[in-house]
């Protein structure tokens, strides 16, 4: 039960990325020269990127995962189930990117974007992107032991609000 709790959770924080109605939600549409700059941009992340980024995120959530799995699980049954987990991710993880183009593209102009993929190509640029992966799964360590704290503030308001209205005990 609580590794669906887990999973649950991981999809209320990337909902937002992957729901077709978040994504039709437009600020307004670049233009089309700032989407071909966009895609530029983004053709400088490589694919190692993100197995690299899928990799870092999987040593964080796994552990989690697998400690709320029935012990009559054998080592490679697990193995499976990871590999299963990581594949889906890297799927959703790569099926998010082709929507940053587009994104970016509402937010930055195609002048701003030259300078972006401009920079990605500096050294200073060449470090940021091979670091930020380890910078995000850094920062998703300090997030994962929180949400357990988030999840029963949550349950708790939310029992709250259902009680003073009338729901429930």
């Amino acid at each position: 039960m609580r590794v669906l709790r887990i999973v649950a959770v991981v999809a209320l924080l990337t909902a937002p990325l992957n729901l077709p109605a978040w994504r039709a939600v437009a600020q307004g549409v670049g233009s089309p020269e700032a989407t071909q700059a966009a895609t530029e941009l983004f053709a400088l992340l490589s694919k190692d990127m993100l197995s690299q980024l899928n990799g870092q995120m999987t040593a964080q959530l796994w552990p989690l995962m697998e400690r709320n799995l029935p012990a009559e699980i054998d080592a490679a049954g697990r193995g499976q189930l990871r590999a299963e987990f990581e594949r889906i991710q890297l799927d959703n993880l790569t099926d998010i990117m082709k929507d940053a183009p587009a994104i970016y593209a509402r937010h930055f102009t195609a002048q701003e974007l030259r300078e972006l993929a401009a920079f990605y190509r500096t050294p200073t640029g060449q470090k940021a992107l091979k670091e930020m992966p380890q910078v995000m799964a850094d920062t998703f360590a300090v997030v994962m032991p929180r949400l357990r704290d988030i999840e029963a503030q949550t349950a708790e308001a939310f029992a709250k609000v259902l009680r003073d209205r009338g729901y429930g005990k």
